[in-house]
């Protein structure tokens, strides 16, 4: 529940935080035309993120850092454009070009952001059932909740956001969706350096590769700066609802004045509720989540010859076993066992595919990936898919369970 909670926060909110405020600064503007742009714009990130997203999941032709390249560069040049057109430029030479660059700039500015994060949202769902899993298991009922959790976080913070800003001045606006707008730009520009760098398009410079290094590791601060950009809008707003500098004519007048403050001072609050719910997200129930699972040590076997001999009633529980066998470079390759049913049991390396040898625990009667928290389905370990452990022939014999050493020393490269 908590890994799909993090990841929508993590992914969606620096967009919904810069979306609020461009939806904001054009609604303060009062051009219908402009207003239709931007939901023109809208519905083409959104409508382009789902067939992104189903071309991802179907097929292996997309490239998703080709993608995600061309959407970030159309972002970065459209963000500059929008920003100088916002302060001015073309406005008293060319009205009416700089009228209609400003409705370009902002749909062609949405479309881009939307397309670069929803394309993996609308895929998280995807994940939630694993083969042979039904939609009414526990795992599946956590996950969707975490999911929409996240979405109403960040949905709930953003429309309290947009509230916010149509309260508050167009030239604070301005700056702060310039000043947001900026330091996304930065991250931006970091992972396209990164794409260009892998893609070998553009030659190795090592001063600007350690600047990209050190912007890639540390991203999650550009996160924190826009929250907090985006944080001082309510707090500004907050402190002008005591103060208002409106004039009335009759008590009627004055009523409705001071009920537009309470109402500024709700929207604050939420924004700043959405914000300290995020960031408990992000820091403390991520650590929560993250943190280090230790497996349980090896049990002892008998290796006779080139065999590993197990005592069936030693696995006969139910619950998740795990062995290691030392190989000829010294390398532990580990392998787990688990009863399935009366006759079957499910036997695999501590690793998978995905994931690598990070191994497996049980937590309450399930078996869990350490790495990325998925439930196993214990019906279908023993078999190749997904996160599964990877398959490990045995056999039965004597009340014994047999596993050779070689097929061992065949897989210790995966736990080097």
């Amino acid at each position: 529940m908590f890994r799909y909670l993090i990841q929508v926060v993590q992914t969606l909110l620096v967009t919904a935080v810069l979306t609020a405020l461009l939806f904001a600064v054009i609604f303060k503007r009062g051009d219908p035309n402009r207003k239709k742009w931007l939901a023109a714009g809208s519905i083409a990130g959104v409508s382009a993120s789902a067939i992104l997203a189903v071309l991802r999941r179907t097929t292996a032709l997309i490239n998703r850092g080709f993608f995600n390249t061309w959407a970030l560069s159309i972002a970065i040049l459209t963000g500059i454009i929008l920003i100088l057109l916002h302060w001015g430029a073309l406005e008293k030479r060319l009205p009416k070009l700089h009228r209609r660059a400003l409705d370009y700039a902002s749909a062609i500015l949405t479309a881009a952001l939307f397309f670069y994060v929803l394309p993996t949202i609308f895929l998280y769902p995807t994940e939630f059932l694993l083969a042979g899993e039904s939609i009414f298991s526990t795992d599946f009922l956590f996950k969707t909740i975490g999911f929409l959790a996240g979405l109403g976080v960040v949905l709930v913070t953003a429309l309290a956001l947009f509230n916010v800003c149509m309260s508050l001045p167009d030239k604070l606006l301005s700056l702060f969706l310039t000043i947001g707008l900026g330091v996304n730009m930065v991250n931006q520009l970091a992972s396209i350096i990164q794409f260009l760098f892998a893609r070998r398009v553009i030659p190795m410079v090592r001063w600007l590769f350690r600047i990209i290094v050190v912007v890639i590791n540390n991203n999650v601060f550009f996160l924190y700066l826009i929250m907090a950009i985006g944080f001082l809008l309510p707090v500004i707003l907050f402190a002008a609802s005591f103060h208002s500098s409106q004039k009335y004519n009759n008590p009627a007048e004055h009523r409705k004045i001071r009920a537009a403050m309470r109402r500024n001072r709700r929207w604050s609050f939420a924004v700043a509720l959405g914000f300290g719910v995020s960031l408990i997200t992000l820091t403390a129930i991520k650590s929560y989540a993250e943190r280090g699972v230790t497996l349980s040590p090896a049990e002892p076997m008998s290796i006779v010859g080139d065999e590993i001999i197990i005592p069936i009633e030693q696995v006969n529980d139910g619950h998740l076993h795990r062995f290691a066998l030392t190989a000829s470079d010294n390398t532990e390759v580990r392998f787990i066992v688990i009863r399935k049913n009366e006759i079957t049991y499910g036997v695999g390396l501590d690793a998978c595919d995905i994931c690598g040898a990070t191994g497996y625990y049980e937590r309450k009667n399930q078996v869990i990936c350490r790495l990325c928290d998925v439930v196993m389905n214990i019906s279908t370990i023993g078999f190749k898919g997904g996160c599964n452990p990877v398959p490990l022939a045995y056999a039965i014999r004597g009340g014994s369970m047999v596993v050779r050493t070689g097929d061992l020393e065949n897989e210790k490269g995966r736990f080097k």
